[in-house]
């Protein structure tokens, strides 16, 4: 029987099947090792066949088959076909989303330890028999195990005596077995369930969802209730038999869901998220594989967990950029989700308080079904946002971050006991240095972007490359020691709050704090046990948090997402004010919104602070269809990157040539067509180059013949890479 096998080298020119001759214990789906060239290498069995073209003298054997049972089920098989086509991937880029990344190569194994208990022989004796009156600490170890029945062996070591234990386990006394034990992620995160009774609206929510033949878009306001929705769905799914996905965008929120969760579900529910540890991961995915869990949580790689017959994924603030991968592979969350929902029949729900304007278009045109939460639970009013002109402020002589209303409404908040969230969506102290004498700009070597100066740690950092520098005290161009520093940053917002309200404790949360370990669920819990006053931070505070006792939200700068050159800057921003407004005034307590702008007579601002989300869609959608943008048009972009600057720019060309003839001849499928160098001209000392080219939605044998021209260029310039994207969220 021959084996075809998928070797794990991310190449493209071996990115195909081998033949090798199967040995016992190898099916489809097993992980194997093969010889490959002068090395064994892990590859994965894809099919079988009882024919090869190799030459039996060079055809070799699978050296080992390295798992007890096939990892990649004939779903993930066919996943993998469908993502190599659509997304233009390679299959082993495709094949390493599926497992933990520590899997391969050995470098994690399941865990096993021993476990101690009484021999049956001595369990009903007197101790003193066999125990010395002097031998204080074997007598605490026997004593402890009759009470307890078994323990770890680390355990008793610890807590006990290791050479008490060990002289047991010798004379018989003790006998120890071998347990797989499972790393558990949160694992002190527990509560007990509320037993809510849905709403009418919920419930009507949750028909509408189970019996819908397709997609449904929830569209939810912030508070009402659309997690209570998805865990009757899940649980509806699990009572008949499936099991379920459920995918958030941040993994700060993963700690609250799954507190939320395991409330409902206990042991049924896994964790798959990059925050965990290795062994925590693996020991998830596997208890998904082994079908030890039925529901997997976690961020965008959570769509590929390793369950079988999945009758619900959920995709929750379905609106979020982080759906989108944009780095290799690139893929899109959404598409996925239905690949695997229409292989096992599984209902796809996608919540939001502020769909995307293509998820609302495709809902308008009938091939999503609408489901409404209107209201928040209770009846609970949606907190008031108050617009505040920052011109006017700078006018009255307030150069600060601050306008007066957002230090009385801070003023007022902290004197009441309550808490506050003060968001702006860029980290570190300011986003740029600049000499005021010369106008230097200090940039990072590798990447053509502004270094960032974090104070804390008086560094400037790149915020692409991660590469750091030390901090000015002149300008390297002109010797001026008058330096600039640019916009603010949350490092700079804590300073400020800290000097006005100096007894006002602060936590601050962005990428620079949660870098550690459980980094998330600590400042969160410290939160919102009220052990801080005031909580400052990027997007992550945006979404899904549920605190009671938070009734002021300040905005600092809503204008930072509205001016970027993308066309989806407006529709950004509209869902980040909406989001964070709706962190204030959850419970009984009434919120209020402080929103800081320099365009406040700008639409999106208008429709933000009534909460009309279809007023603003409309206006949206219409704009979108006069400029043939999505979801009138599929964006296909040719990102070419390359150390060297003139091979960049040849494949460029040449790849451009082929589009253009390719565009000429179906001039009616193409919209938009333009080479350029990319914004960020230089991002890790790789030149940037990009083709841009909007065609006619569902055009895939277009797509196709880009994917073709692109890789005929690619074969010509080994040392330039070449990738496409579909409808990218970031264009710089």
């Amino acid at each position: 029987m021959i084996a075809k096998v998928i070797v794990d080298i991310s190449a493209s020119d071996v990115d195909r099947v081998f033949d090798y001759t199967a040995i016992d214990g190898a099916e489809k789906g097993s992980r194997v090792t093969v010889p490959f060239g002068n090395r064994n290498i892990e590859g994965y069995v894809i099919d079988f066949s009882d024919s090869t073209d190799v030459p039996a003298d060079k055809l070799k054997s699978i050296t080992e088959v390295l798992d007890d049972r096939p990892i990649i089920s004939d779903e993930f098989l066919k996943l993998c076909d469908y993502m190599t086509e659509r997304f233009h991937l390679r299959k082993i880029d495709v094949l390493r989303l599926l497992l933990p990344s520590k899997m391969r190569g050995g470098r994690i194994r399941a865990l096993e330890k021993n476990i101690i208990e009484i021999s049956s022989e001595f369990i009903d004796q007197d101790p003193s028999l066999f125990i010395k009156k002097s031998a204080v600490s074997q007598r605490d170890v026997y004593e402890y195990l009759l009470e307890v029945g078994e323990a770890e062996q680390s355990y008793l070591n610890a807590n006990y005596s290791a050479a008490a234990v060990r002289n047991l386990l010798s004379r018989g006394v003790l006998v120890a077995r071998r347990e797989r034990v499972f790393r558990t992620p949160y694992a002190g995160i527990v509560q007990k369930d509320s037993g809510v009774v849905l709403t009418d609206a919920q419930n009507a929510a949750v028909n509408s969802i189970m019996t819908s033949d397709k997609p449904t878009l929830l569209f939810g306001v912030t508070g009402s209730g659309k997690t209570e929705v998805y865990l009757d769905c899940i649980e509806k799914t699990l009572n008949g038999g499936k099991t379920a996905i459920m995918l958030v965008p941040e993994i700060s929120l993963t700690p609250q869901v799954m507190r939320v969760f395991r409330s409902r579900f206990g042991d049924e529910v896994a964790l798959l998220h990059s925050g965990l540890s290795d062994g925590e991961r693996f020991d998830e995915w596997r208890r998904l594989l082994t079908g030890k869990a039925h529901v997997a949580v976690g961020a965008r790689s959570a769509i590929f967990a390793p369950l079988s017959n999945v009758g619900l994924i959920v995709i929750d603030e379905e609106h979020d950029t982080s759906y989108i991968s944009e780095s290799n592979p690139r893929y899109i969350t959404r598409d996925v989700a239905f690949f695997r929902a229409a292989y096992s029949g599984a209902k796809v729900v996608m919540g939001s308080a502020t769909p995307s304007v293509e998820s609302f278009y495709e809902a308008e045109r009938g091939n999503y079904t609408l489901a409404k939460l209107s209201e928040r639970i209770n009846k609970r009013k949606m907190p008031e946002i108050e617009t505040v002109n920052m011109c006017n402020e700078a006018i009255y002589g307030n150069g600060g971050m601050f306008s007066a209303k957002l230090v009385t409404a801070l003023d007022e908040c902290l004197k009441a006991g309550n808490q506050a969230i003060l968001f702006i969506n860029r980290r570190g102290y300011s986003s740029y240095v600049m000499c005021k004498k010369c106008g230097f700009v200090a940039k990072c070597e590798d990447c053509d972007v502004s270094l960032v100066y974090h104070k804390d740690e008086n560094v400037l950092k790149c915020h692409y490359c991660q590469r750091r520098y030390s901090m000015l005290d002149f300008c390297p161009n002109c010797k001026s020691p008058h330096i600039k520093q640019g916009f603010m940053g949350t490092e700079r917002v804590v300073e400020t709050i800290n000097k006005m309200f100096p007894s006002a404790r602060v936590i601050r949360m962005d990428n620079d704090t949660t870098r550690t370990k459980d980094a998330h669920l600590n400042l969160l819990s410290s939160f919102a046990s009220g052990n801080a006053d005031i909580l400052v931070g990027t997007q992550m505070v945006a979404k899904g948090h549920d605190f009671a006792n938070v009734t002021l939200v300040g905005i600092i700068d809503a204008d930072m997402s509205l001016h970027f050159s993308d066309f989806r800057a407006v529709e950004r921003t509209f869902q980040l004010i909406t989001q964070v407004a709706g962190r204030a005034g959850r419970e009984s307590k009434p919120g209020r919104v402080i929103l800081q702008t320099y365009t406040p007579g700008h639409y999106v601002y208008r429709f933000a602070s009534e909460y009309d989300y279809e007023g603003f869609y409309k206006k949206q959608i219409n704009l979108l269809q006069t400029t043939a943008f999505p979801p009138f048009t599929e964006i296909l972009r040719i990102l070419v990157t390359c150390e060297n600057e003139s091979a960049a720019l040849d494949a460029t060309r040449d790849a451009m040539e082929k589009i253009r003839d390719l565009a000429s001849s179906h001039p009616d499928d193409f919209v938009y067509l333009s080479a350029m160098r990319s914004p960020k001209k230089r991002i890790q000392s790789k030149y940037r180059m990009q083709i841009l080219m909007r065609i006619k939605p569902d055009r895939d044998g277009i797509r196709s013949a880009v994917y073709t021209a692109t890789d005929e260029v690619a074969a010509l310039y080994p040392q330039v890479k070449l990738f496409t994207e579909i409808n990218p969220n970031d264009l710089s």
